[in-house]
């Protein structure tokens, strides 16, 4: 029975030692650097693993994601008793609220518009509001977004969240479902996307959604890029139906060269870096979820594999 990891080869580097240390009744093995007998695989840790991988391992038990999200990995193709565990690790949530908070000061402040201005050397004043002014909606109320709503309440933002189940969040207006989606994108000027990806957000921020937002609001989307329809958003911007975007996250990865989104002057990209799993503190939780596993206990992050997250 052997841990296998595919990956990176510095957090394999990195989490090897920490496996060594904390699990040492576990071998810990990196594909590609020592020899690994397939049939002992019991437990993967990996960020993408194709299907073609993976059914070269009989005996799997648990998959690990390396991320907080698992998309990337060919569910469809697992066997149905294998178990699928999303990484639930702090730098993840701190790296994902602070890029919230910073989208969201940059969209209220409309750093976009005085981007602009300075670009085409003008000094154009434009009146500027409070926090407590600016109306914040969070798609998807899991561990990311209640960590981006805890970051924002200080600032004062009108507070609102939608997620398929119910909450109740203090200080946070809360929706749900289907039937609570179009009063949810009515009420609010900037919305916010960290939903997990699953066959029914698949394309969520779309024509239909956004002529449903308040003209002029803003989308941050720092979920996954299927989320967005790309035409759909250009269509919205440039109709002033939405007035900017900021994206951490595209389909595909990387953008091919001439996509519109690098030269849109409403459309702000980063690398896909809002948050990022930490070699150190990611192999920790990692190995605290190994040894619950061994001891019988629940597993932090795991996944009901009928809902995909």
């Amino acid at each position: 029975m052997i841990m296998l990891y595919h990956g990176l080869e510095s957090r394999g580097v990195a989490w090897a030692e920490i496996f060594g240390a904390r699990v040492p009744q576990l071998p810990f093995r990196r594909w590609g650097h020592d020899e690994v007998d397939p049939a002992q695989v019991c437990y993967l840790a990996a960020w993408n693993a194709p299907a073609d991988f993976i059914a070269q391992f009989p005996n799997l038990e648990v998959l690990f994601s390396v991320g907080a999200g698992i998309d990337q990995l060919p569910l469809s193709a697992l066997p149905p008793q294998v178990r699928v565990v999303r990484m639930v690790e702090q730098g993840i949530i701190t790296g994902m609220a602070e890029y919230v908070a910073m989208s969201c000061l940059a969209l209220h402040r409309d750093l976009p518009f005085f981007i602009s201005e300075q670009r085409a050397e003008r000094w154009t004043y434009r009146h500027t509001r409070l926090a407590s002014e600016t109306r914040v909606g969070i798609m998807g109320l899991g561990e990311l977004g209640k960590a981006a709503l805890q970051i924002l309440k200080p600032l004062g933002f009108a507070l609102s969240g939608w997620s398929r189940s119910a909450h109740a969040i203090d200080g946070v207006t809360c929706f749900a479902g289907e039937a609570g989606f179009d009063a949810f994108l009515a009420q609010a000027d900037i919305f916010v996307c960290l939903l997990p990806l699953t066959a029914e957000t698949r394309g969520i921020l779309c024509r239909e959604t956004f002529a449903k937002m308040p003209q002029g609001s803003a989308v941050i989307n720092a979920g996954r890029g299927g989320h967005l329809i790309a035409q759909d958003l250009i269509d919205a911007l440039d109709s002033g139906q939405l007035r900017a975007a900021m994206l951490d996250v595209t389909d595909p990865e990387p953008l091919p060269q001439g996509h519109a989104f690098y030269t849109h002057p409403a459309v702000f990209l980063t690398p896909h870096v809002a948050a990022e799993t930490r070699h150190a503190t990611a192999g920790e939780v990692l190995a605290d979820n190994v040894l619950r596993l061994l001891s019988g206990e629940p597993l932090l992050g795991e996944v009901d594999r009928t809902k995909g997250y």
